[in-house]
């Protein structure tokens, strides 16, 4: 008779697994049914153990785990540190917890997220916690701020990868030299082969640049090189996911691929003086090279930039530059070649990503920044441009 009790319970909980993120599509019905049922078999169960004899009692210690979540009692004792990983479900952060012998069951979490709305705030990142907690005070920890190990530290959007390494380093003392041995095949940090595709017929070799996604991160106290690039790749790949980039720009840029839009979304990074420009710009860099542009080339000087920084010149305002830097040949990011560079000059963020994917309409072929906010006039002829200009040098920004 035992086996015709309701012992369902484990794969409700085991479905949660594919529920929202932090979160919970629907709570269960909160201590109406479920857990009336459960009292009910609970005591049918006592009354079918009461007539076996001596072993009633460790067959009903072994059965009651079927309908009692297995939980500790109180705040825990002594302390571990666990990591929550970027993009944990509920789920996924009770396993680690069970993991580290924090809780009890991994049940025993999920309940008590479930019943405490604030559980979808529960971040990524390190936790300081205690052992043997009951679910409900691992909870109440995770979301005490001073339990989270903040070890942050902010990537601006728009640095290269050799700043980025610079950065990374400063924090985390580990030599920019294993940053880059790390980054020199990014199909090894996460990068998938399909993202290395240009329909221009241009060869590609593929580079971090772009992928690392400027953010602010947690770093885990043994972090390598490697594993903090991964992180931010992972993170690439769940922002642009979240946007569906790849998919957008396939359907909506006629014959663009997302590299050659993620390209063109590092030179809006790079040129944009104000966020409300960079769709504006990255039409004008799509009209240039796909367009009716003479050249059918950039002609934008932070590509110059970018190769000087690549072999550790210093880089230059663009009054600054010579001719010789301008216009060197053996530059493969110069300004003359005809399409778009070899690899993306930057790491851009979301906002000039999504000025890429979905630029506004216009057939601007130039522009210029005409004042101090870093707001750009943009012009489709040179002598709407040379007004332009003149209103720039008006301002004193030129």
């Amino acid at each position: 008779m035992i086996e015709d009790l309701d012992l369902g319970f484990d794969e409700q909980e085991r479905g949660e697994k594919g529920r929202h993120r932090r979160g919970f599509a629907k709570k269960r019905n909160k201590r109406s049914g479920g857990r009336g049922k459960t009292v009910l078999a609970l005591l049918l169960a006592l009354v079918l153990l009461g007539g076996i004899g001596g072993g009633a009692f460790y067959g009903f210690d072994r059965i009651q785990n079927y309908f009692v979540t297995p939980d500790y009692d109180g705040a825990g004792t002594g302390e571990v540190t666990v990591e929550i990983k970027q993009g944990a479900l509920i789920a996924d952060m009770a396993d680690a917890l069970h993991a580290a012998g924090v809780v009890k069951s991994p049940k025993a979490f999920i309940e008590a997220a479930a019943d405490n709305s604030r559980s979808k705030n529960i971040q990524p990142g390190l936790y300081k916690l205690r052992k043997q907690m009951s679910g409900e005070s691992a909870v109440a920890a995770m979301l005490d701020l001073k339990n989270r190990i903040v070890n942050g530290l902010t990537i601006p959007e728009g640095r290269t990868a050799k700043n980025v390494y610079k950065l990374l380093s400063e924090q985390t003392k580990i030599p920019v030299k294993e940053f880059e041995t790390a980054a020199k095949d990014p199909l090894e940090l996460g990068v998938p082969d399909w993202w290395f595709k240009r329909t221009d017929g241009k060869k590609v070799k593929p580079s971090i640049e772009g992928f690392l996604y400027p953010d602010t991160y947690e770093i885990p106290p043994k972090a390598t090189a490697e594993s903090i690039l991964k992180l931010m790749v992972e993170n690439f790949l769940t922002v642009t996911g979240q946007m569906e980039f790849a998919d957008r720009v396939q359907k909506e840029r006629g014959g663009i691929s997302p590299y050659e839009a993620l390209i063109v979304a590092s030179l809006a990074q790079a040129e944009a003086g104000n966020k409300d420009d960079l769709g504006k710009v990255a039409r004008v860099a799509y009209n240039r090279v796909f367009g009716e542009f003479p050249c059918n080339c950039l002609e934008m000087d932070v590509t110059v930039n970018y190769y000087l920084e690549l072999i550790g010149k210093p880089t230059k305002r663009s009054a600054d530059m010579t001719d010789a830097e301008l216009n060197d040949p053996k530059n493969p990011y110069n300004r003359k070649l005809r399409g778009l560079p070899p690899t993306p000059i930057n790491n851009p963020g979301k906002q000039a990503m999504e000025g890429a994917m979905d630029p506004p309409a216009g057939k601007w072929l130039y522009f210029v920044a005409i004042d101090k906010e870093g707001h750009s006039a943009f012009a489709e002829t040179y002598p709407e441009h040379e007004r332009n200009m003149v209103k720039a040098r008006e301002a004193g920004i030129i």
